[in-house]
């Protein structure tokens, strides 16, 4: 828009056409050197997000529908995210904080340089953003209280050095006023010969008397330049000593020294001479460093106290400190000692002992095959805290092709695409960047750039196998480990890289993801609540896995997890069916029954699986140690006479029945048989009067017992046919699927998950495909082949949980 109103103006011009012509020409050549030109803004430091910096689209000569077409894209060396530009308006603002004193220091000058780059075609151009300086650091000193020891013998006008304040800030934020608070004794003298050496001095206005104020307090405070006014202050605490009142004096107040850095240790910088006018002790001096120094200067430097000598103690680096500011103390030996100061300046000079650094930003790595020529690839940025000569830096690349160094700008460089790549030939290069100081020596260093040949992602990731079988035993930790799904891609980089998620599906009114989690980096499986076998013996869903390339691939596995039965349900004792008194059983025993007679039976089931459901009964002794008539059916319950009942017995018999399961450890119950001995008419009475009320109870039993011989029959009918089917297919070499999906048929051994026992609790048996669920026969039968073990492991499989088919967890 720019240029289209200067040729207007040009052809508007009323001179002849030589005239136009070279006024154009002038025109076209200003306009092309401010385009390839560097465009300055300034904007200061601490500025909010957001703050405006400049139109630094239209300021480049660049459309703002040409930003994002071009890949319009700003590098900067150092920190990238202060300052963004937004893409739809093309202005630059301030990103971040931006604390100049963090960025340069004490330095003058402080700038941004940005790069900013454009493609089709390829332009380059350089954005110099200024950071001003704000006042936003107050004076600092370096300690809160400063103690001044003067004798009372010191003369009027007498000076005692005093440590400055600093500030981070420049400029005018940077100069420092000090005013001391009101005193009678003491007036403060600023001497500015210049800003690094500004002596401040208390000087004393008349004569000190130690018997009438041993101790004087002051205040200094020091006031910058800036708008608004920041202070810092400090405590000056004068003790005030008697006697010895001449104190050493140097020849001058300040020394200056100048020492190449990296100089040997012990290297001597200077020898101090104070004097002192009193005589014998109180004229010998030791020399010292002034105790407020800081740390440093103690670590790089040492003082003989008897001759003033000052030797180079540490290793000096100009580009870490190149000025320090030393006072010296020279103290005599009076009582009270007196001191006399002077400043030592050491000035570091530079020498070339910094190798060249090399910074690279990588744009597009990796590159496509197909990359136009004149892509960048990366851009370089080259420096040497070394400073003049030693640190100019010059840069070349090796080896040359497919690839070249364009210099975009002062130590900046962008390495570009020079020919045509291949990467069924060639799938990646190594290039060395090496970049040299002017210095003598010279010193250089190198970078590696490796560059690959990017191709596109046609690899979906697989799993070993389609379908995984899992056994969790019941009643595991909540969020316990129980498999590990692995997929391999073979892809690179982030077209291989794998992420798991759930298959997400309905278990009738419940959703998988309630029962397991998948982590979506390890493939990790977890349970995230406990699981009963007796509610839920077989849940099956799928694990998904998904590279991240795009557009990304992905395939599923099956897991069918299988939960095992444990040893946690204790076994529950039935209702008698009559005569029963409070929950015990109650029956009347005539004295004329013989050894052998049932007299009752104790009758418990149990809710669990296999040998944890397998119940035995045993009659506990009798108080006293008094043998029983009677005993108790290891396996029936029945409750029988052992020998013929005669008078000796007692009427009223209590026998306590331990029930108890084969789980490991083994749950018990305790029944109460309660038999009463009595004559064979009363028990005739008492079984016609309770014929009545246990008449229906029997039928009913009965019924049930009928109706458990049906069903066993139809149980042992059905697992014949299922074997002699399964048989048949076996034989056959003909595969089959389920209805839950693919997958080879498991076989279950009955020794492992067989039932010994009626168990009333519901099964409830759950899969995740879109076919019916299975439903799946399972009892026990010695009848059945044994399972691949060992004889003796299946004899002794009733006392061992770990014989039982269970695992642990963690699989």
């Amino acid at each position: 828009m720019e240029t289209k109103y200067v040729l207007d103006m040009v052809f508007s011009w009323r001179g002849g056409p030589g005239c136009q012509s070279l006024l154009l020409s002038l025109l076209l050549l200003a306009a092309w050197e401010a385009g390839s030109g560097q465009v300055h803004y300034s904007v200061p430091e601490e500025a909010k997000h957001g703050t405006f910096v400049g139109r630094i689209a239209q300021d480049l000569g660049l459309e703002l529908g040409e930003l994002v077409p071009r890949l319009f894209r700003v590098a900067s060396k150092g920190r990238a995210d202060l300052l963004e530009v937004n893409l739809q308006n093309g202005i630059l603002f301030v990103n971040a904080r931006i604390d100049r004193e963090e960025l340069c220091g004490r330095s003058a000058e402080c700038s941004l340089h940005l790069e900013v780059i454009v493609d089709r075609p390829l332009q380059v151009f350089h954005v110099e953003v200024e950071v001003k300086d704000i006042n936003d650091n107050p004076p600092i000193f370096p300690v809160k209280e400063q103690k001044l020891f003067v004798s009372e013998s010191r003369m009027p006008d007498s000076r005692l050095p005093l440590e400055g304040a600093s500030d981070a800030d420049i400029g005018t934020n940077s100069i420092l006023t000090y005013r001391l608070s009101s005193s009678d004794y003491f007036t403060l003298d600023v001497n500015s010969k210049n800003e690094e050496s500004k002596q401040i001095e208390l000087v004393l206005r008349k004569s000190l008397d130690r018997e009438e104020a041993p101790e004087h307090n002051l205040f200094l405070t020091a006031t910058d330049g800036g708008k608004p006014e920041l202070t810092g202050s400090v405590q000056l605490v004068v003790l005030v000593l008697d006697v010895n009142d001449n104190a050493p004096s140097f020849e001058r107040s300040e020394y200056e020294v100048r020492i190449f850095e990296n100089s040997d240790l012990g290297t001597v910088l200077i020898k101090l001479n104070a004097s002192d006018r009193d005589e014998g002790v109180n004229g010998e001096i030791s020399y010292s460093f002034n105790s407020l120094l800081p740390p440093m200067v103690f670590d790089q430097f040492a003082i003989d106290p008897n001759t003033g000598e000052i030797v180079l103690k540490g290793n000096l680096d100009f580009e870490r400190v190149n000025l320090y500011k030393i006072r010296i103390d020279a103290t005599d030996k009076g009582h009270p000692p007196m001191a006399g100061h002077c400043t030592v300046l050491v000035k570091v000079l530079d020498k070339n002992d910094n190798v060249p650094q090399i910074a690279l930003t990588s744009l597009s790595l990796p590159v496509r095959e197909d990359a136009p020529l004149g892509t960048v690839i990366a851009l370089i940025s080259v420096s040497d805290r070394d400073s003049g000569v030693n640190g100019q830096v010059t840069c070349s690349l090796t080896p040359h092709i497919p690839f070249k160094l364009v210099s975009t700008f002062k130590n900046y460089y962008s390495l570009v695409l020079d020919s045509a790549l291949d990467r069924e030939s060639v799938s990646a290069y190594a290039l060395v960047v090496t970049a040299r100081d002017g210095g003598s020596p010279p010193l250089s260093a190198s970078a590696s750039v490796s560059v690959e040949v990017a191709d596109v992602n046609d690899n979906a990731p697989a799993f070993a196998q389609p379908e995984y079988t899992v056994f969790v035993k019941e009643n595991n930790a909540p969020g316990c480990h129980i498999f590990t799904v692995s997929a391999r891609d073979a892809d690179a980089q982030e077209n291989a890289l794998v992420s798991y998620s759930l298959v997400e599906r309905w278990l009738g009114e419940r959703a998988v993801s309630s029962y397991v989690s998948v982590h979506t980096e390890s493939g990790k499986v977890y349970a995230l609540q406990p699981l009963d076998h007796e509610e839920l013996e077989l849940l099956q869903f799928q694990v998904s896995a998904r590279d991240a390339g795009f557009p990304p691939l992905g395939s599923n596995v099956t897991l069918q997890v299988f939960v095992l039965d444990e040893n946690d349900n204790v076994p529950a004792l039935l209702p008698p069916r009559a005569g029963g008194v409070g929950g015990a059983l109650s029956e009347l025993v005539p004295r004329s029954v013989g050894a052998g007679h049932v007299v009752a039976k104790v009758r418990a089931v149990d809710a669990d699986s296999g040998y944890n459901a397998w119940l035995s009964y045993e009659l506990q002794p009798a108080a006293g140690g008094a043998r029983s008539p009677f005993r108790v059916g290891l396996y029936t319950g029945e409750v029988s006479t052992t020998r013929a009942l005669d008078e000796a017995d007692a009427p009223r018999q209590r026998l306590l029945v331990l029930v108890k399961d084969h789980g490991e450890p083994a749950l018990t119950a305790t029944a109460t048989v309660l038999l009463s001995l009595v004559e064979s008419g009363q028990a005739l009475k008492a079984s016609s009067r309770a014929s009545a009320g246990v008449a229906g109870a029997e039928a009913a039993l009965v019924d049930v017992n009928v109706y458990l011989i049906v069903a066993i029959c139809a149980v042992s009918s059905l697992l014949v046919l299922t074997l002699l089917l399964y048989t048949a297919l076996r034989c056959s070499a003909v595969p089959t699927e389920g209805a839950c999906g693919p997958g080879k048929p498991t076989l279950v051994c009955s020794s492992a998950v067989g039932s010994w026992s009626y168990s009333q609790q519901r099964r409830q048996r759950v899969c995740s495909g879109e076919g019916p669920p299975k439903t799946d026969l399972m009892a026990f039968s010695p009848s059945l082949p044994p399972c691949p073990a060992s004889t003796d492991e299946i004899g002794e499989s009733h006392t061992s949980s770990d014989s039982s088919g269970k695992v642990p967890c963690a699989t």
